[in-house]
């Protein structure tokens, strides 16, 4: 059984498909081991050019448990980047940026959202930057708005974690990150992020609900992978991009080409911010 095909067995060890994911992108890119992983959702996904020099690309659906993207405004591959520092000086450290994301309503399974969140792991990351474009709740946040993630309320019915598996969630978005990423950008808000299933978009009850028990930003990724990454010993800062008022305070309905064209419009700016935001990592 190949190792793409053994994700999906549940007698097999989810783990052992991403040592075996990491070890092909080592042998791939010659890089032995990462520093700092970055899963760029929509709007997000120019930083990689920022980051530094890229030492190889492959293409997602070639490394184990891995899939070509299903959503337009993700890219398929996972690209090794030597970063940049300050005044150009290169650095030792290596990011992995993830540009292939499996979404819960794909209906590929858990595990397939979470293995390149636990390939990051198995790579040598200690550090993991999650990305998203989202609806806001928040009127100030308008279209184009970067917004911190401080926590997050999972409604998907559902854990990567299997077993009598108990993990602490407190500070899964770090405190510290958060702090260190306005030492870049002062201005940047924070907001709590609710992931819904999806893929419809929420609607406008839903949006209200998410409103009372505390949310500030909702959306279909994120949650489940920082579950992932908690369990797997990383250090998350999670970024949402508002692409959108969400249903119910949008006067207009929604689309996904709104989100496309909120994330072009604002990736230029965006990803300046989140490349030098990772330097500082």
């Amino acid at each position: 059984m190949s190792d793409d095909a053994r994700l999906d067995d549940p007698t097999t060890d989810p783990f052992e498909v991403a040592r075996a994911a990491a070890e092909h992108i080592a042998r791939e890119t010659g890089v032995a081991q990462h520093d700092v992983a970055l899963v760029l959702g929509s709007g997000w996904g120019a930083a990689a050019d920022l980051l530094g020099e890229t030492v190889a690309e492959l293409t997602s659906d070639q490394v184990p448990g891995f899939s070509a993207p299903a959503v337009v405004g993700h890219v398929g591959t996972i690209r090794s980047i030597r970063i940049t520092g300050a005044g150009g000086r290169r650095e030792a450290r290596h990011a992995l940026v993830l540009g292939s994301r499996t979404h819960l309503y794909e209906g590929k399974g858990v595990r397939r959202v979470v293995h390149g969140v636990r390939t990051a792991a198995a790579a040598g990351c200690r550090t993991l930057v999650l990305t998203n474009g989202c609806g806001g709740l928040n009127t100030a946040w308008g279209p184009g708005t970067p917004v911190l993630i401080s926590d997050h309320i999972n409604l998907t019915a559902t854990s990567p974690l299997e077993g009598a598996t108990f993990v602490d969630l407190t500070d899964l978005y770090s405190s510290r990150l958060r702090d260190l990423a306005r030492t870049v950008d002062p201005t940047l808000d924070e907001g709590v992020y609710v992931q819904f299933r999806g893929p419809h978009y929420e609607t406008p009850a839903e949006v209200a609900m998410a409103g009372r028990i505390g949310g500030d930003l909702v959306g279909m990724s994120t949650t489940l992978e920082a579950i992932a990454a908690r369990h797997a010993g990383l250090e998350v800062l999670g970024l949402s991009l508002v692409t959108n008022l969400a249903a119910g305070i949008s006067a207009t309905p929604l689309s996904h080409a709104e989100v496309i064209e909120a994330g072009r419009e604002a990736g230029p700016r965006i990803s300046r911010l989140l490349a030098e935001i990772t330097r500082q990592i």
